[in-house]
């Protein structure tokens, strides 16, 4: 191991970054490769890293149209948990906790898992029966759950208004307590560094403007540094899946929403789990950094754009401060918005498309950070072995076809109980 004096940090700290070692290369893309994946994201990156791993294929190509991790990625609010009820869900978003408390070690990157737990707020009786109901069904699935009395929410949350007169009474919570938070961008920063040591290209600005497929079979990708050919193409670029898959022709069950967040000016530790409220259409947790980071529900109009408009910041900031009153003197720091590719029935696909060698993982909805390890592994096993691992059997698209969907109305952020 390495060992620096403050001399050496010192005078890289002043170097503006032109001494420091490159943690992943910048390669020009090759002719051909084994596997291509579209998107340069937490779920693209984790794909390539566990096809190395897991599969042993390393000829793969990741590329991305602008920066690594510019995406959704970097744009969420890094909660993650597994809090799932319906059967295909649970078990999915399980395997993900387990990669989750793993990652750091695995990738031997500090991703900044914290496991505080996350608690979504009853606000009424209906809400205690189906969230007490949920966390049994979690149980029997094996995953944490555990209902938070009123009077444990006043010991556990001490600036969470639960009087009596509150605009959103509160009843009790349903807490999931080995879920938490992670650091977004040290996620991509990992699984990219990992997947430069097996030897993967990762091409950024690099955009798809092409795909070519013959006879129903995939040849290659074209893009603004030419023509890159691959039989394995697989694509994971979340809100703009239905523009790639347009290039195949094929139409996708898929919209693109806003979903913005913003954050606080950082102040000293006040909140040390997440709180959810499904009735408030709000979420927050406390940063590392101090700062209170917060959202709600998407803009609720198609949109491409990584900005939103006025009234959703203006309801959650006000639901936030109901909640929380003592926040309401906070300054807002800034905002941001990702692009939500919604499924119709809430759940993800991942698997098969209709042409051979071309993959779909899309759909993502709320859940997108969340499955960031577990996408990436069965999506890799889907791609290596050209049929979906057994535990997204269930996200194929074609249970659109079928009517097999998956729709679980608490798979939002605020995990809804109607």
């Amino acid at each position: 191991m390495k060992h620096y004096s403050i001399f050496s940090l010192t005078r890289n700290a002043l170097s503006h970054h032109e001494n420091w070692t490159e943690a992943w290369r910048s390669p020009e893309p090759k002719p051909e490769y084994d596997v291509i994946i579209v998107g340069g994201g937490g779920h693209g990156l984790s794909t390539a890293f566990y096809l190395a791993k897991e599969h042993g294929i390393t000829n793969i190509a990741v590329i991305e149209k602008g920066w690594l991790g510019g995406g959704n990625t970097g744009r969420n609010t890094t909660i993650v948990r597994s809090n799932y009820a319906i059967e295909g869900n649970a078990h999915f978003y399980e395997k993900a906790m387990d990669l989750w408390r793993g990652m750091t070690k695995e990738l031997n990157y500090n991703v900044m898992f914290s496991p505080r737990g996350v608690i979504n707020l009853a606000h009424n009786d209906a809400q205690v029966d189906a969230f007490q109901r949920r966390g049994n069904t979690m149980r029997l699935n094996g995953i944490d759950a555990h209902w938070v009395s009123l009077n444990e929410l006043r010991e556990r949350v001490p600036l969470l208004n639960t009087t009596k007169s509150a605009r959103y009474p509160i009843f009790g919570g349903l807490e999931q307590p080995k879920a938490g938070t992670a650091r977004h961008d040290a996620v991509a920063w990992g699984y990219a560094r990992g997947a430069d040591s097996y030897g993967i290209d990762i091409i950024q600005n690099c955009e798809v403007t092409g795909m070519k497929i013959e006879n129903g079979k995939m040849q290659g990708v074209e893009t603004t540094k030419g023509f890159i050919g691959s039989k394995k193409v697989g694509v994971a670029v979340a809100g703009h899946s239905t523009q790639l898959f347009d290039m195949a022709g094929i139409r996708l069950p898929i919209e693109s929403h806003l979903l913005q967040a913003m954050v606080t000016e950082p102040v000293k530790p006040a909140l040390d789990t997440v709180v959810t409220s499904g009735a408030a259409h709000c979420y927050i947790s406390q940063s590392d950094k101090g700062e209170m980071v917060f959202g709600g529900d998407i803009d609720f109009y198609n949109s491409y754009a990584q900005r939103g408009n006025y009234p959703t910041p203006e309801h959650v900031v006000t639901a936030a401060c109901e909640l929380f009153p003592a926040f309401s003197r906070l300054r807002l720091m800034r905002s941001w918005g990702g692009i939500m590719d919604m499924s119709t029935d809430g759940s993800p696909i991942i698997g098969k498309s209709p042409v051979d060698g071309l993959y779909i993982n899309a759909g993502w909805c709320y859940g997108g950070f969340k499955a960031t390890p577990g996408s990436g592994w069965v999506f890799a096993h889907t791609i290596a072995q050209d049929r979906p691992h057994k535990l997204n059997e269930c996200f194929s698209l074609n249970r659109f076809e079928t009517g097999h969907v998956l729709d679980e109305k608490g798979v939002g952020p605020i995990a809804k109980a109607h």
